[in-house]
């Protein structure tokens, strides 16, 4: 997508062809930074306080993160020792897993003189393969946009609300549940996008607005609490959300409050649609309620960062002082309150059926 009228990937290979180049996502909005990456530490860290976010995003940074440690050492222990490193950085992305098991399949039949090259080569295949896979889930979410806007008075936009941030920053480009939006803004549709300010990080008001504007899309920032009302006063058409993990039986962890968003939108009779690559499925489990939930510090909650009227940007606490604050980063939305998935390989029910209807090369032996 576009920045200041400059396509941009958020992960690259640096000037040096070896080091990896990503935006600083804590920097934004206030600050369009980038930072090089030159060792496996250096990745960790950037997954670990989320430089880099988004559960295709971080499966790109792990992926491109054994290409670096490989280069100081490219052994058979070098290579499981930097897998087990990164896979510990985020618990809750399955798309971490995924990426490093992809990289190992390729790199762990290799001689180790060959490994470093071939890493590259692989992090690079994944990083194409992502942005062709967010490109299919726009154009078959794009179907849903266009449904609605079929059945609208002249003039009047397609109201989508989503959470967090799934945009082209939390992927390498185009992004999951910004993606249909992306198309149909891109196709002349009239879109508005509720954009939840999504607490603690507060990712939809810093990242989603931050994108939607560059790329002009219209929106309107709204306290997470929100949501519920603008539904019950019809200002909301459907919900689009991304996701990082997706169990077999179609659970869907996402960001903390998409499961109220989804309790609001059951109740409101308002179309739920989580969009997600297939490499953020978890075929092996089929309990939402097992997956790990990442424990994120307390400063989250108790602090907050923004741009003072000088222009500086400064943390200040927002608490009473002394008190404690519990952070779970993620929770667990159940299947029955989504309506559908969409995916690069099209739309299906939240069922275990309706994803094998898709991926049939998953279906169990009998």
């Amino acid at each position: 997508m576009n920045i200041n009228g400059r396509h941009y990937r958020t992960i690259w290979l640096a000037a040096d062809g070896q080091s990896v180049e990503v935006i600083d996502q804590t920097k934004l909005p206030h600050r369009f930074e980038t930072v090089v990456l030159k060792t496996v530490d250096e990745a960790a860290h950037a997954i670990k306080t989320m430089q880099v976010r988004g559960a295709p995003l971080i499966g790109a940074a792990a992926a491109y993160g054994l290409a670096l440690a490989l280069r100081a050492d490219p052994s058979d222990a070098g290579l499981a020792k930097a897998i087990a490193f990164l896979n510990e950085q985020r618990p809750t992305a399955v798309n971490l897993r995924w990426a490093l098991e992809e990289m190992r399949k390729v790199l762990a039949p290799l001689q180790p003189a060959v490994r470093v090259a071939a890493a590259y080569t692989k992090a690079a295949t994944l990083c194409d393969d992502d942005v062709e896979t967010c490109r299919s889930i726009g154009v078959h979410g794009l179907a849903l946009i266009e449904a609605v806007a079929a059945k609208k008075k002249p003039g009047q936009p397609v109201n989508i609300l989503t959470h967090c941030n799934a945009g082209w920053i939390a992927c390498v480009d185009w992004g999951t549940a910004t993606s249909p939006i992306y198309h149909a803004h891109d196709k002349g549709l009239s879109v508005h996008v509720w954009v939840d300010e999504t607490r603690p990080r507060n990712q939809g008001a810093s990242l989603t607005a931050f994108e939607l504007g560059r790329h002009g899309v219209p929106h309107t920032i709204i306290v997470d609490n929100a949501g519920g009302h603008m539904m019950q006063h019809g200002h909301v058409d459907l919900c689009i959300v991304g996701t990082d993990r997706v169990t077999r039986n179609g659970d869907v962890a996402n960001k903390i409050g998409t499961y109220l968003k989804a309790l609001a939108a059951h109740d409101n009779k308002v179309p739920f649609y989580v969009a997600l690559p297939s490499s953020t499925i978890d075929w092996d489990m089929t309990d939402g309620f097992k997956i790990p939930i990442e424990e994120r510090s307390a400063t989250e909650v108790l602090q907050m960062t923004g741009r003072l009227p000088d222009g500086s940007v400064a943390t200040v606490d927002i608490a009473a002082p002394g008190s404690p604050a519990a952070n779970p980063a993620f929770d667990v939305t159940p299947a029955r309150l989504v309506t559908g998935f969409i995916t690069e390989r099209g739309i299906s029910a939240a069922t275990e059926q309706g994803l094998i209807s898709l991926f049939p090369e998953r279906r169990r032996a009998r």
